[in-house]
């Protein structure tokens, strides 16, 4: 089971040359611990997961799994998923015998398959992964949205435990009252459009400005769950934040702002951060 309400989606470091910076990633990752996050989502989509190649998510898996002290103490999720189903299914093998705490299963870009497709292709890989699952449905980047009849019916399965970004207040309100899932929490994917978002029903955040100011978008984000209005003083805090990492590329902010911080987060493989 996955316990905490919030996970930071890092980014992934790269050289100068595009190649994968592993220990960078793994220094953004301590640094956020050291500040007191306690779960990560790696080589999710802020992890520009479709540019990984199979054999650097498998050596980003095999540094994490080497870091006794993050791995022991940090709910660290995984991001899997391919354009082919084989490379995802051998990643999930990979998962499978680590101390990573659950995967973020996203779908495939461009292919577009159907309902059923995908449908199996995410059985299969939760099968293979063995570990608790949060589905990730993203049809901007896609192409692909699951439908509300295969969200339901992935989520009988032990192992699911949330999904991602399921869709509209509507979506997600027909889903949640065709549902018999107590544990089952929907994530919001970043923090733009936040507050609406929880009053429709989100309880969960994949956090991206959590990468700059980890602190106040978490407990910004306990805050609405209860109902807690915020200070002047912190609002003010929390829309300089936000409008620092989403104006214009958040990704590319967001390197800028750690690259100022001393750990090498590199730039992105372009086109993205073209100038």
């Amino acid at each position: 089971m996955l316990t905490e309400n919030v996970h930071i989606a890092v980014p992934t470091a790269f050289f100068e040359d595009e190649s994968l910076n592993r220990q960078g990633t793994i220094s953004h990752i301590r640094d956020l611990y050291q500040q007191g996050v306690k779960s990560v989502l790696v080589s999710g989509t802020t992890g520009e997961q479709h540019s990984l190649t199979l054999q650097e998510k498998m050596e980003l898996i095999n540094d994490l799994e080497g870091q006794e002290e993050l791995i022991n103490n940090m709910e660290i999720i995984f991001g899997v998923a391919s354009i082919r189903q084989k490379e995802a299914e051998e990643l999930a093998e990979k998962v499978r015998h680590t101390r990573i705490a659950g995967i973020m299963l996203g779908y495939p870009p461009y292919i577009i398959p159907t309902q059923e497709e995908a449908f199996v292709y995410a059985k299969r890989i939760i099968h293979i992964s063995n570990k608790p699952t949060i589905l990730y449905n993203n049809p901007k980047r896609t192409g692909f949205d699951l439908s509300e009849e295969r969200i339901i019916q992935l989520s009988k399965i032990d192992l699911v435990v949330g999904i991602k970004d399921a869709g509209n207040k509507d979506k997600v309100e027909r889903i949640k009252n065709a549902m018999h899932k107590k544990d089952f929490y929907f994530y919001a994917g970043g923090e733009v459009g936040l507050e609406e978002r929880v009053l429709h029903g989100y309880d969960r955040l994949s956090s991206i400005a959590g990468n700059d100011s980890p602190i106040e978008m978490m407990q910004w984000f306990q805050n609405m769950l209860i109902k807690q209005k915020v200070s002047k003083q912190e609002r003010e805090k929390i829309d300089s934040v936000i409008e620092n990492v989403y104006q214009g590329n958040a990704i590319v902010n967001l390197k800028r702002i750690i690259n100022r911080k001393g750990i090498p987060m590199g730039n992105c493989r372009s086109p993205i951060g073209n100038k």
